[in-house]
């Protein structure tokens, strides 16, 4: 007997990927509790192990390994993660504000998103210096600054721990890079206060070892292009300036209402705010009845707490206590492959001390790196013939909807008898229609999506796209849409929730296209489908697949990929920022392509026929043959990687068999990937072509000359 998933209740909203949030996300992975959907909300798809900035700073780490997938987490999960930044928090209204969509709403809520050490109120900070915190920005200046040439003048503002290992890292990285540097450290009252003096010597004379400049009990009047200028009168030559002190709050909490501490969120030995169902863990909480600094190793520590409290807000168990450890062991980096430990003043230093350092940054890292593999459902004991075979070793990707191979629904259509009516023109492999009423000119068609993303506003923006494309591709103007959702099971306020995230986003992308919508239809399923019937309307004759003649040039408005990285996403086997850019590519409006490639002979919109079944149908139904530089086809990030191992989306194999002429292995494969909301396929005059990929370019379209059509009939590829 099937048992249908149980219904969704509860809205629980992670704001921040932070270290405490993270934990959380992988202990939710392996035990979900049924009917609570959990959304994380980040401004990008990764979080940053604050960790290993000193060592990647120094040159010990690549980028990449500071990073948490939250993308990838998000997956294991069962989470919606929307990228975004975070505006405020409506605690009346239950609704966190994200920049560019509609509301969050939430039950319960929780805020792990750090701190930053930006430093607005000295003079000249914001234009030439940049903040420690968010690591990301930093990281990144910091790499520019390093390939840089000539001499170095770097300055660290702030004389704590973490202002000592920034510059420490700094110098140390300079030195062997061999570039001369001169490198100062700059605090306004006495350096390391916090540390032991055994601890604060040991770190002294790693400073003086490394070069570094110490100066204490000194203000800073302003930072400047090249210096900063000393309130006695000084100037301190620097072209790279940052600030490990002065960490605050994010200005927009201070907006929430809710209790605070000097900006910083107060919670109550449960992690709950003044607001009972929104908690806040790390630093950008404040311990009201056991203040301590603030340190990563308290997030981590917080988390299996956390996760407890927030299951209980939700209605599953009773809350506990955290209860933080009165001191802890801190272990900084001092620029080489050596670190000091201390605790309760004691301290030992070394590269023994290093070697600890990194197995416990990178133990934590390894967490998120290697996700436990849950073991998927076994098929009963007992089954029809053949149920093995169509599951397949991997789960059906959502890539274009899931979509059923080419030939069972040509096969389908050809039994059917032509329209009887007068009014009708079909457009055989346009997936669509052409109507004539009243002398006007209208195109229809009518397409879905399985979901393959948790975030119904992004699901619903790439949804609208992809039903728009057949539109576009026939060069009209979108003028009505009616929509078709089918929700997974839930309760009616959570339904309510998520209705209005999605008829909100499905107005404002038709809206932008020119069109409205008048109505649709919705209903419960096992998973989330999105789906316009649209009409467009058209001056002149439609742009269809049978127009195209020998020599036009083919253009491609965007790359490919996207149904090998879903197919990855969905295996947990693809990288974030990936697919991060995929599912930004795939929300991509081609109006303004439309409009521009008005003039073209032939063309379509590439979905879930991949490249060469789409170009396959050009040239059938305009009686010709094409060449494709297969050099020249652009791809998503991460694409090639991951079709060279062998990922692929659900239905390659059929794509395979529409265009068997032409060559399979690593890049030639994406040329039968399905895409989702993918990009126009045109063929120009040759004579035009070089202006109309200019016009698109500047547009904002990834626009390229990718082949011509041809005399011989059949595909192949420009050697």
């Amino acid at each position: 007997m099937h048992t249908p998933p149980l219904p969704l209740t509860r809205d629980l909203v992670l704001i921040g990927g932070g270290h405490t949030h993270a934990l959380v996300l992988r202990k939710w992975g392996m035990n979900p509790l049924p009917g609570a959907r959990v959304t994380v909300i980040n401004p990008g798809p990764t979080a940053p192990y604050s960790g290993m900035l000193p060592g990647y700073v120094a040159g010990h780490y690549e980028r990449w390994e500071l990073d948490i997938d939250l993308v990838k987490l998000a997956r294991f999960a069962g989470a919606r993660v929307i990228l975004g930044a975070v505006e405020g928090i409506d605690t009346d209204m239950r609704v966190v504000r994200v920049a560019g969509r509609p509301p969050v709403a939430f039950d319960v809520a929780s805020v792990n998103v750090g701190i930053t050490s930006d430093m607005p109120a000295m003079p000249g900070f914001a234009e030439f210096a940049v903040p420690a915190k968010p690591l990301g920005p930093f990281a990144a200046r910091w790499a520019e600054y390093l390939n840089g040439t000539g001499t170095a003048s770097v300055a660290v503002i702030g004389g704590g721990v973490a202002g000592m290992e920034l510059v420490m890292a700094m110098a140390h990285a300079l030195h062997e890079r061999g570039r001369k540097a001169q490198v100062t450290l700059i605090d306004s009252a006495t350096a390391l206060a916090a540390t032991g003096a055994k601890a604060a010597a040991t770190i002294r004379q790693s400073l003086d070892a490394l070069g570094v400049e110490l100066i204490e009990q000194a203000g800073i009047s302003r930072v400047a292009e090249d210096h900063i200028a000393l309130e006695d009168g000084r100037q301190i030559p620097a072209t790279f300036v940052t600030g490990a002190a002065g960490a605050r709050p994010y200005d927009w909490i201070e907006q929430t209402g809710l209790e605070l501490e000097s900006g910083f969120i107060r919670v109550n030995p449960y992690l709950q705010s003044s607001s009972p169902m929104i908690f806040a863990a790390g630093d950008c909480a404040h311990l009201s009845e056991n203040p301590r600094p603030k340190a990563g190793v308290y997030a981590v520590r917080e988390a299996p707490i956390l996760l407890n409290n927030l299951r209980a807000a939700l209605g599953s168990g009773r809350m506990r206590h955290y209860v933080p450890q009165k001191d802890y062991l801190k272990l900084i980096s001092l620029g080489g492959k050596s670190a000091l430990a201390e605790r309760l003043g004691t301290s030992f230093s070394g590269p023994v001390m290093w070697k600890w350092k990194n197995h416990i940054d990178q133990k934590f890292m390894n967490k998120f790196r290697d996700l436990p593999q849950m073991p998927t459902p076994s098929l009963p004991r007992n089954h029809a013939a053949g149920v093995r075979e169509v599951l397949g070793d991997k789960p059906m990707c959502g890539g274009c909807g899931a979509k059923v191979g080419r030939d069972a629904l040509r096969s389908a259509l050809n039994t059917l008898p032509a329209p009887e009516r007068s009014d009708i023109t079909p457009l055989p492999g346009d997936d669509a229609a052409l109507v004539q009423t009243g002398g006007v000119r209208q195109v229809i068609s009518s397409d879905h999506l399985r979901s393959f993303t948790n975030d119904p506003v992004l699901m619903t923006k790439i949804a609208a796209v992809h039903a728009l494309g057949d539109i576009w591709a026939m060069g009209a103007l979108p003028q009505v849409a009616t929509a078709t959702i089918i929700l997974t099971r839930m309760s009616p306020e959570l339904q309510q929730r998520t209705m209005a995230e999605v008829m909100t986003t499905a107005d404002e992308v038709m809206r932008h296209a020119g069109a409205g919508i008048v109505g649709g239809h919705s209903s419960m399923g096992d998973e989330t489908t999105i789906g316009f019937t649209v009409t467009g309307l058209t001056d002149a004759d439609p742009i269809t697949l049978s127009g195209g003649r020998p020599g036009d040039v083919l253009i491609l408005t965007k790359p490919l990929g996207s149904g090998v990285l879903m197919a990855a996403e969905m295996a947990g086997q693809a990288n974030g920022s990936w697919v991060a850019k995929a599912l930004r590519l795939m929300a991509q409006p081609q109006s303004e392509a439309s409009q521009i490639l008005s003039g073209a002979h032939a063309m379509t919109d590439v979905t879930g026929f991949g490249l060469a079944g789409h170009l396959k149908g050009i040239c059938e139904s305009s009686e010709c043959g094409a060449v494709i530089d297969l050099d020249a086809v652009p791809v998503m990030d991460g694409a090639l990687e991951l079709a060279e191992r062998g990922i692929r989306s659900t239905i390659f194999n059929d794509n395979r068999l529409i265009a068997p002429e032409l060559p399979t292995g690593n890049k030639a494969d994406l040329l039968f990937d399905p895409q989702t909301a993918g990009g126009l396929l045109a063929a120009v005059s040759a004579d035009q072509a070089d202006t109309i990929c200019q016009e698109l370019q500047e547009a904002g379209y990834p626009a390229v000359n990718i082949g011509k059509l041809t005399e011989t009939p059949g595909l192949s590829l420009q050697i």
